[in-house]
């Protein structure tokens, strides 16, 4: 599913901007690896400098995605207040000039899991993932409510004044008693936990000796601790790691009342549902499919949660 649109590579940079980075790190950039994975249009690149240095580059302008620069100027906030053991690479330099952002990280000497998840991989993320809600920031974050609050509203956006939407026969039949679940999940959700917002194999490194880091931190927030791993949830499913139900088992969460679980599931469902249902944002051409299969897996997971309660 991690197919991906066209990133930038750095000779696509304006020159003026290399030259800056350069500047910043005192080395000219003599490598530069463009990543795989991930939806967006910005250059995410492997660098090698000529001192023999190795950073991580990001950039955009607004030319590739009108949204991707203000995510990326948020990520640089953000990368400010984690704790000093957040499982995040360092922030070492942002060049800004109100076009074009680009962050200089530093460079995590990992790989991305393997797709089908393989179990000890994904024990590995898992307990990450669980550490990560015991960790709290070195500045407030905005609250889960707050990130997400004006996305989780798919149900109610449908129910008022988009009932013909292509969807499931159970959702449209159960419409009203979806948004009304949708709408209970911030309530179920607070919490003090530190919450990535973004976790998918592609934001995911695996090093050498067993540590797990994250990037791509531009949702970050404060919540439930458990709201990470259930959202998370879907993509596990659809890269074959397993249904919701028995990934819950293997992370020691499988002991969450359904009542708790169902409202946040609803809002995640719905979210992917109402929004497959959009045009492919610019830059963006791979986005709208995947959220239309994890709305799918989403769904189902949903039906068997109802059945439940």
């Amino acid at each position: 599913m991690n197919a991906p649109g066209h990133r930038l590579q750095w000779p696509e940079l304006p020159e003026a901007l290399r030259a800056e980075i350069e500047g910043e790190l005192g080395s000219p950039v003599v490598e530069a690896v463009g990543q795989r994975g991930g939806y967006g249009p910005s250059l995410a690149a492997r660098c090698g400098l000529a001192d023999g240095r190795r950073v991580f580059i990001k950039a955009v302008s607004p030319a590739q995605n009108p949204d991707t620069p203000a995510m990326m100027r948020r990520e640089a906030r953000i990368a400010e207040r984690l704790p000093a053991d957040a499982p995040a690479p360092a922030l070492l330099h942002t060049i800004d000039d109100g076009e074009w952002i680009a962050l200089v990280f530093e460079e995590i000497p990992g790989r991305l899991p393997a797709t089908p998840w393989q179990a000890d991989e994904l024990d590995c993320v898992l307990a990450a993932i669980r550490a990560l809600g015991e960790l709290a920031p070195r500045a407030p974050l905005r609250t889960v409510a707050q990130q997400y609050g004006a996305m989780f509203t798919g149900w109610r956006t449908l129910a008022a004044g988009a009932r013909d939407t292509p969807m499931d026969e159970w959702c449209a039949q159960r419409l009203d008693d979806l948004a009304a679940v949708e709408a209970r999940w911030e309530d179920v959700t607070r919490g003090d936990g530190l919450i990535h917002g973004d976790v998918r194999s592609d934001n995911v490194l695996l090093t050498e000796d067993g540590r797990v880091t994250f990037v791509d931190w531009t949702s970050t927030c404060t919540g439930a601790p458990w709201f990470e791993l259930l959202v998370m949830l879907p993509s596990i499913e659809l890269e074959g790691g397993g249904a919701p139900e028995a990934v819950l088992r293997r992370a020691g969460l499988d002991h969450l009342p359904v009542r708790d679980v169902v409202p946040l599931v609803a809002a995640t469902a719905g979210y992917f549902v109402e929004r497959g249902r959009l045009p492919d944002p610019p830059g963006l051409p791979t986005l709208r499919p995947f959220q239309r299969a994890q709305g799918e897996v989403t769904v189902a997971w949903l039906r068997r949660l109802w059945e439940q309660q």
